[in-house]
């Protein structure tokens, strides 16, 4: 058998977690059997539907790498993939079940049902409804609907069980006594008029050649309606597998109370897409029971809807989050820089042309802050002091408060400002004549020739400290202060390096004033 499997969204929201996931076990099925990945949009629902929606979940499942072998904007054999545009193929249909007797044209109006509810209410029972002309005769049926009378068409659920093999579940049974005559086009005239999501979803599947049909545990309900709709078809029905429910806090279905539901809140916030993939696919299955993080190749190459939990998936958010910091660990320095760039220039520090003109630099920012992020997000408040104003670095009350700390720190600002000058003659006189009032010296800052490699400056910095008897907090508090902003943070030799000898200079020279008073 050919695998061709589908995913078959709704354009009324984003992409949510449980449509995401639903996407990707269907993905990684075809993609591990050589079958087919087919993405159509169930459209039908005029009040609600939007090309911004639409866009939006194609987008978020394009982010997440599930690439469809068939959909509305690739074309395919099994076409049109909107559902709106296959009208004609789903009214010819109901019109064979009309002719076949599968179904009946229902004439009870809104009130009568309304009251048929409320006497079920009342009795405390519940009882499949029947329509009351089940059994009218079909000239008599048609004649009426000639005449101008709306009516809706009902499927006729005959008595007896259904029972099915489900491929996460094993054998499932549903009495038809629990199964109402479901309606297959709403009663013609009204407001919601056409076709219903059990009816058209059948003929689309059929018209697709979709094989195997795994969706969420809700749609359970329906796939007895369903499986009796092939069969009044004549035609054979897709297996099915229901994947249990993202659960959230309380084990409850996962809702926008527990955080984050939508697959653009992470791009968002800066998870990687191929964490999330990670992520989504533990949601109710394993690799082998061991290890947690597995590439998308692993995963092709091992899913089996089979092997899926029938237990709800708990969502475990700090799981979630280890995830995205293993995968950014793992990235490529020259990778990670190129996903950070986009929160950078979002966060307003820089520009993205800055950025590719100084790329060596950047690279070097980001490799080194890469173990110490989860998220690319992360990154911008990391880094802000490297683009920031050089006479106004914004100081952090506790860095602040740690240099002033030191009687000395403006000696030893001016000091090691005139140690900085003196590599690589960098602009011969560094920062000239004595120190002022500012502690550092009053002139301009000169030159500004590149440091040495960060160990050889450490090494440099730790012998001149040696030489001045200066104990490291007295240098390291009032320079990372002056240099940074923070009370810590990256290697400060390594962000010398980043920031260059003028730089450095520049904000040796304005710490000295800013920190000249107590």
């Amino acid at each position: 058998m050919s695998i061709r499997v589908r995913i078959a969204p709704s354009p009324t929201g984003t992409v949510h977690l449980g449509l995401a996931r639903t996407a990707l076990f269907n993905w990684a099925f075809a993609r591990g059997s050589g079958g087919s990945f087919i993405l159509r949009v169930e459209d039908t629902d005029k009040s609600r539907n939007s090309a911004e929606s639409q866009a939006a979940i194609m987008d978020g499942l394009a982010w997440l790498g599930l690439d469809w072998d068939e959909g509305p904007d690739v074309g395919g054999p099994c076409g049109p993939y909107l559902q709106s545009e296959r009208l004609a193929s789903h009214l010819e249909a109901a019109e064979r079940l009309l002719a076949s007797g599968h179904v009946y044209r229902d004439f009870s109006t809104a009130d009568e049902l309304d009251a048929w509810r409320a006497e079920q209410e009342g009795a405390k029972q519940r009882r499949a409804y029947r329509g009351r002309d089940r059994d009218l005769a079909p000239e008599i049926s048609a004649a009426r609907a000639a005449a101008g009378e709306e009516f809706a068409v009902r499927f006729r659920i005959d008595e007896g069980q259904s029972t099915f093999t489900d491929m996460v579940r094993g054998t499932v049974t549903i009495p038809h006594a629990e199964i109402d005559d479901w309606v297959i086009l709403r009663r013609s005239g009204g407001p919601g008029g056409g076709p219903t999501y059990n009816f058209v979803v059948v003929c689309d599947d059929l018209a697709m050649g979709i094989s195997h049909v795994l969706r969420g545990e809700e749609h359970l309900v329906n796939t007895p309606k369903q499986l009796l709709l092939y069969e009044a078809l004549d035609s054979a029905p897709p297996l099915f597998g229901h994947l249990p429910l993202m659960l959230g806090s309380g084990g409850k279905k996962l809702s926008k109370r527990d955080g984050h539901t939508s697959v653009g809140d992470y791009r968002d916030l800066g998870y990687p897409p191929e964490a999330v993939v990670n992520f989504l696919a533990l949601q109710g299955w394993a690799l082998d029971g061991e290890r947690e993080v597995f590439s998308v190749a692993e995963l092709q190459a091992a899913f089996d809807p089979r092997a899926v939990s029938k237990a709800g998936a708990v969502f475990d958010q700090d799981k979630f989050m280890w995830l995205a910091g293993e995968y950014i660990r793992a990235a490529s320095v020259a990778e990670l820089a190129q996903r950070c760039a986009p929160f950078v220039v979002a966060a307003g520090l820089t520009t993205a042309d800055d950025l590719a003109s100084r790329a060596d630099w950047w690279r070097a920012v980001v490799a080194q802050e890469q173990e110490r992020i989860r998220l690319y997000s992360e990154i911008p408040e990391r880094v802000a002091y490297l683009f920031a104003d050089d006479e106004a670095v914004p100081y952090a009350p506790k860095a602040e408060k740690n240099a002033r700390r030191h009687e000395s720190r403006l000696d030893t600002l001016a000091a090691f400002a005139d140690f900085i000058a003196s590599f690589g003659g960098a602009g011969g006189a560094g920062v000239a004549g004595a120190a002022g009032a500012d502690g550092v010296g009053g002139a301009a800052v000169a030159g500004g020739a590149d440091l040495p490699a960060p160990a050889e400056l450490s090494d440099a910095t730790k012998a001149w400290m040696a030489e001045r008897e200066l104990p490291f907090p007295a240098f390291g508090q009032p320079v990372r202060c002056a240099l940074t902003g923070l009370p810590g943070g990256p290697d400060l030799f390594e962000t010398m390096v980043l920031l260059g000898s003028q730089k450095t200079l520049a904000r040796l020279a304005a710490a000295g004033a800013r920190l000249s008073t107590d």
